[in-house]
């Protein structure tokens, strides 16, 4: 479907069906089975959880029956016709570039690691398991956000989760921007480490690695400029595709090399096991599991990524190719390199594992990544913020000083915010479980097992009901989803922590502001 056309299906021209009369034969009336799942037209939307907000009460909505989701998207679609900057333009297509953007990256090159420490076979169980939770929970996040089009982020979505308390929008709020720019420090640190590892004989005066990490503030800065997803969804098919060829590189890499960078004969050959060694500690257990769930939680994302789409009902179609995609990469590049380099080789990110020409060539293809996903995350933090200063106002679709000022402005902070959290927690692996259990908890696990319940609700109000056994069973599912991220939260964060302190106390990565190289 292009860009321009009208949603079409079974809708008339130009206008999408008005889904109120799906919630007032509800007893009858539900997404058939395969739509449930993988979208399309045959999706029908559930009644709202929330009531209107003010500000769409304003623009002339109501509660009643006639303002239904269609009629908020059709109203959507209407007032971006004919502007400079228009938001809804997103194809499935579009935004599934877009997920494989955001999940084909770099954290890949942790699973080795992981599995070095939770064992080959506990590995790929995990990693399979938590793929498919994932994409469970996304789909009823989906679901969601299709009862509620007015949402643009997971801000809204947590405040209407939480029954439009102002606590749950500050805590979300605060929460959602913390993780972003966590997400932006990672991808400084990269990319400073990136730039030591090119560099690592040459004489750099001065601070080399907090230099190279201003640097990689700048350049991320300028590269997260472009306000529409539409546009940076063409950046990302680019960095995508560059991020499979530097994985796939590095696992030929790895076969071909012989003996991994480090060769020691005191260490021997490299062991592979498939089940946890007896010396694995808990710390060191927790933090490879987070370093997977980290790849694969991406939830936070999504809202805004709908947000953008003309036809938000074809959203599984992007999930379920990059979640097939995912689930095939991470399993093979985590054991393959995991096979070839051992326990006691393998760094994280493996790239360290290899002999320096191949480690440097593979790397190399990872820097459109390492620029762009931090853009990404550094223009939904963006949005968050420009959106509520903007609303209603031309700045928002029209190119103007004001406007594009205040973008620029904005995303600027973020990526200060970025460059001072990759002087404080200077090492890789720490930070993804530190970002996994602070905020994965409630954005891949906590918040979807709440909204499943609160739809679970509304539907039976109005008469949508299941069978009784399917009913019990994917209650019984959001309610051990629900303590998985309670488990993050609480043993996760304890586990992150205690895992930078030992790194600390063993001497593994300088200190705070270290100038010293911190090159693979």
């Amino acid at each position: 479907m292009a860009d321009s056309d009208p949603i079409k299906s079974d809708y008339p021209p130009g206008l999408v069906r008005d889904v109120s009369q799906d919630v007032e034969i509800a007893g009858t009336k539900r997404s058939t089975n395969f739509a449930s799942v993988f979208g399309g037209s045959g999706v029908a939307i559930g009644p709202r959880i929330a009531p209107l907000p003010d500000w769409l009460k304003d623009d002339g909505l109501s509660d009643d029956g006639g303002d239904s989701s269609a009629a908020i998207l059709n109203k959507q679609l209407a007032s971006e016709s004919g502007n400079s900057i228009q938001y809804r333009t997103c194809s499935w297509q579009k935004t599934a570039a877009l997920l494989f953007s955001e999940y084909i990256c770099l954290a890949i090159m942790s699973f080795p690691w992981s599995y070095s420490f939770l064992g080959l076979v506990p590995g790929l169980i995990l990693t399979v398991v938590i793929a498919a939770i994932v994409l469970y929970t996304s789909l009823v996040l989906w679901e969601f956000c299709l009862r509620h089009p007015e949402v643009r982020d997971v801000c809204d979505l947590g405040q209407m989760l939480f029954w439009g308390k102002s606590w749950a929008w500050w805590g979300t709020a605060v929460m959602f921007v913390l993780n972003n720019t966590f997400i932006q420090g990672l991808h400084v640190l990269v990319g400073a480490e990136y730039l030591n590892t090119m560099t690592d004989t040459a004489n750099v005066a001065g601070c080399r690695t907090v230099q190279f990490s201003i640097v990689v503030t700048i350049v991320c800065w300028l590269a997260s400029l472009p306000r529409t997803f539409s546009m940076l969804s063409k950046l990302g098919t680019g960095a995508a595709f560059f991020t499979f060829v530097s994985v796939i590189l590095a696992t030929v890499f790895a076969g071909i090399q012989g003996r991994p960078a480090g060769f020691d004969l005191l260490k021997g050959e490299p062991v592979v096991t498939a089940w946890p060694l007896r010396s694995t500690t808990y710390v060191q257990g927790m933090a490879a599991f987070l370093n997977i769930s980290y790849t694969f939680i991406g939830q936070i994302t999504l809202p805004s990524f709908i947000a953008e789409m003309r036809d938000p009902r074809e959203f599984p179609k992007s999930l379920w190719a990059c979640t097939i995609a995912e689930i095939i990469t991470f399993s093979v590049v985590g054991a393959v390199i995991y096979a070839y380099t051992g326990d006691q080789y393998v760094k994280a990110p493996a790239f360290g594992s290899l002999h320096e020409l191949y480690k440097k060539v593979s790397f190399s293809f990872m820097v459109p990544t390492i620029i762009f996903l931090g853009c990404l995350y550094a223009s939904v933090t963006a949005r968050f913020v420009f959106f509520r200063v903007f609303r209603n106002s031309r700045h928002l679709n029209d190119h103007t000083v004001v406007g594009w000022g205040s973008w620029a402005g904005i995303l600027l902070v973020t990526w200060i915010l970025a460059f001072i959290i990759s002087q404080v927690i200077p090492f890789f692996s720490s930070l993804l479980a530190v970002m996994s259990s602070l905020f994965d908890s409630w954005f891949g696990f906590i918040f979807w097992g709440v909204a499943y319940f609160r739809m679970r609700k509304a539907d039976r109000k109005v008469g949508r009901t299941s069978s009784p056994i399917f009913d019990y069973l994917s209650m019984a599912l959001n309610v051990v989803i629900i303590l998985t991220g309670f488990f993050f939260l609480t043993a996760g964060t304890y586990a992150s922590v205690q895992g930078i302190i030992d790194s600390f106390h063993a001497g593994e990565v300088g200190g705070v502001f270290s100038c010293k190289s911190n090159g693979l």
